[in-house]
Order: structure tokens, then sequence, then C-alpha cells
């Protein structure tokens, strides 16, 4: 099963595509194209750990590898960036665990 995110950074201005398949329905494989540095250095770092086990992932929470690269790589400014999210909703579809659905964040100031 295949799956895309779209992530739109917001005031940043950056997108990222999140690209992400398996073959046998729970080893999950990444593929991340933007124009920011620091999520294309996480697409870098997490496509090296090889495929992940969305099943185990699940479980994991924020202690799993999709979760915990991102926080190592995504610091300062990016620790708030949505990407964190958008990756691992697409491994969850690629995986099957998950149907695809839109999330939306709506941010105004008040």
């Amino acid at each position: 099963m295949k799956a895309l995110v779209v992530v739109d950074g917001g005031i940043c201005g950056f997108q990222t595509r999140i690209h992400t398949e398996s073959d046998d329905v729970q080893n999950v494989t990444f593929r991340i194209a933007s124009g920011c540095e620091k999520v294309r250095a996480f697409g870098d770092a997490l496509a090296a750990k090889g495929p992940v086990d969305g099943y185990a992932e699940i479980g994991a929470g924020a202690e799993g590898v999709v979760l915990t690269t991102s926080n190592e790589v995504l610091k300062g400014c990016c620790a708030g960036c949505a990407v964190h999210a958008g990756a691992f909703k697409a491994m969850q579809v690629a995986a099957g665990v998950a149907l695809p659905k839109d999330v939306t964040l709506k941010i105004t100031a008040e």
C-alpha cells in the first residue's frame, strides 16, 4: 500500500511531500521531499533506518522510530512543525492501520 501526505508548513512557506510505501502492509519505507533543509535531513535519517514496522510504531507511540527520529532532527522552531504528525499518519495508512483522511489545523491569533 502507498500513501502520500502533503504538509504546507504555514508561515515558513515550505511544502513537504511524505511518500510512504509498504509491500507487506506492515513494514513501511519513507521518501520525504521538502524545500526545508531540516525536513530533508529528517527524511534522510528516517530512510537510513530502513523499513519501519508500522504495527510496532503504533504501540511505541512517541518512543517509536518515526517520532524519535523527527524529535532528534526537527528542533528549535521546527519542533512545532506538522511534518512529525504527517509522517506518522502516512506510515499508518501505508501499514493499513488507518484510513486516509485529511487532518486540519486552523491557526489564528486572538
